[in-house]
């Protein structure tokens, strides 16, 4: 009787095992139905660039082989065939991605990089379709290009809001890599907001969908079906996918692409600051109470910047509204800012907050500019420091582009070390003084408190930098 007990018992918990698991089951993802409405206006797209004739070596003169000698085999093989007379032929060089299809009437949707140099370009719809389109622009700084080509009745995607994605959520990617049309992958939402070394004017969505190559330029999609970014990058140490992949935001993306439409070019915002974060050690020298905001270590001269009283060492705190938590979070702000628009912006300076209005201007193309350093004259060190300096030359002043400041001669193990100063930094202030010359830099040295994080300003060929000294009790 006991054991029918037990028997009856582990057949009810089995029954119920089973019934649960539909349930956690339906839980779950269904992608199914979102890739089959979708499929259609994703587009697998391949280049062709025509590449000029590569010269190839020459024979020494005299050492030419008589033509169908095994010595003449040989040396086509090393030197290439154009010893008789022969000239070398013009090469071509193919690429894939992906885009989708904006509008019906044609206009798609890729990465600039997909497209970039393409002398010819292809557009292979999942029904095998195939169109030559053209390029209506492209934006090298988002990673952006609109295409158009000649159809009607084409399907399209839904556009979505960015802006309301969530970290945690469901995404879902179409696209070809490695050539395979209409692949889907799918993942979550890692984080918001990312900003990558070489694109400061894009706020990134990062996710851990499977992406590869050739799955640029593709969409990602929310669950409702509808574009939230463009896939765009991977973080890789094998070039293949590890867990990191970069989506442009739909919004940034159609910015873009109204921008093309409407006047052929892209224009963004300019400030006209270098800006860096903020350490734990800077914002106790700032009079902040954690690390926040973009620091302002440069003005460029005739800048929206200057103009509005921005001034070197103010920590950038809301710009137009906006909260900057890391000095990465600026940029895209203000590229974004329509050219003429005055906006607030609200920096920390002398341990108090500032409102000013900022002008935004038109940012034009970067200028490279190469620093080197001179010859120095007397120097002059600073035992409590450890920090040998010089006055500035002419040549340096020039090469560095400061009117006044101290260069670096030489440091020593002590606080000055262990805050960053390196031979050839321009000292530009110090506690918020500005430096005139090494018996001034001295004078100021001498007077600094001890255990209180002092910044300190400095110019080095990377740009201008603060950074946080601190001299410790002995």
């Amino acid at each position: 009787m006991k054991q029918h007990k037990i028997w009856a018992w582990l057949t009810v918990m089995s029954t119920l095992l089973m019934l649960s698991l539909p349930t956690q089951a339906r839980s779950l993802p269904e992608f199914t139905e979102l890739v089959s409405v979708n499929s259609p206006a994703v587009i697998n797209i391949s280049t062709t660039k025509k590449n000029k004739a590569r010269k190839m070596p020459s024979l020494p003169k005299g050492m030419e082989m008589p033509e169908g000698t095994p010595f003449d085999e040989m040396f086509k093989h090393f030197f290439g065939p154009g010893q008789r007379g022969q000239r070398p032929q013009p090469y071509e060089s193919h690429s894939l991605g992906s885009g989708f299809v904006l509008s019906e009437d044609g206009y798609i949707m890729t990465n600039h990089h997909v497209i970039k140099d393409a002398d010819e370009i292809i557009v292979r719809f999942n029904d095998r379709t195939e169109l030559e389109a053209k390029v209506l622009g492209s934006d090298e700084r988002s990673d952006i290009a609109l295409l158009k080509v000649e159809a009607t009745g084409l399907t399209a995607v839904k556009q979505g809001d960015s802006t309301e994605l969530q970290v945690g959520e469901w995404v879902l990617a179409i696209g070809s890599p490695f050539g395979f049309d209409s692949s889907a992958t799918a993942g979550i939402v890692s984080a918001l907001g990312r900003n990558l070394p070489s694109d400061n004017y894009v706020p990134f969505i990062q996710t851990d969908v499977a992406i590869n190559p050739g799955n640029s330029g593709g969409p990602l999609f929310n669950m409702d079906g509808e574009v939230v970014g463009i896939n765009s990058q991977i973080y890789s140490r094998t070039g293949g996918f590890m867990g990191l992949s970069f989506a442009i935001p739909m919004d940034v993306a159609m910015d873009v692409v109204e921008q093309i439409k409407s006047q052929g070019y892209v224009s963004r915002g300019w400030l006209g600051v270098v800006i860096q974060n903020v350490t734990r050690e800077l914002a106790e020298s700032f009079g902040l109470d954690k690390p926040q905001g973009a620091l302002v270590s440069r003005v460029m001269p005739e800048s929206p910047a200057a103009k509005a009283g921005i001034e070197a060492g103010d920590v950038i705190l809301k710009f137009n509204g906006n909260q900057i938590t890391t000095s990465s979070t600026l940029p895209p702000f203000v590229g974004r800012t329509k050219i003429g628009e005055s906006v607030p912006v609200i920096v920390m300076r002398d341990k108090k907050q500032k409102t000013l209005k900022v002008k935004i201007e038109k940012l034009e193309e970067d200028a490279a500019t190469m620093i080197k350093t001179g010859t120095k004259p007397g120097r002059l060190m600073d035992e409590r420091l450890a920090v040998e300096v010089a006055e500035l030359t002419k040549q340096q002043r020039e090469q560095y582009d400061v009117e006044k400041g101290v260069i670096v001669v030489s440091v020593e193990r002590g606080p000055a070390g262990k805050a960053g100063l390196r031979r050839g930094d321009v000292v530009v202030s110090l506690n918020n003084l500005q430096i005139t010359g090494a018996k001034q830099f001295l004078d100021i040295a001498r007077d600094l408190p001890e255990d209180k994080a002092i910044p300190v300003l400095v110019q080095r060929q990377q740009g201008a930098i603060f950074l946080a000294l601190k001299i410790e009790k002995e």
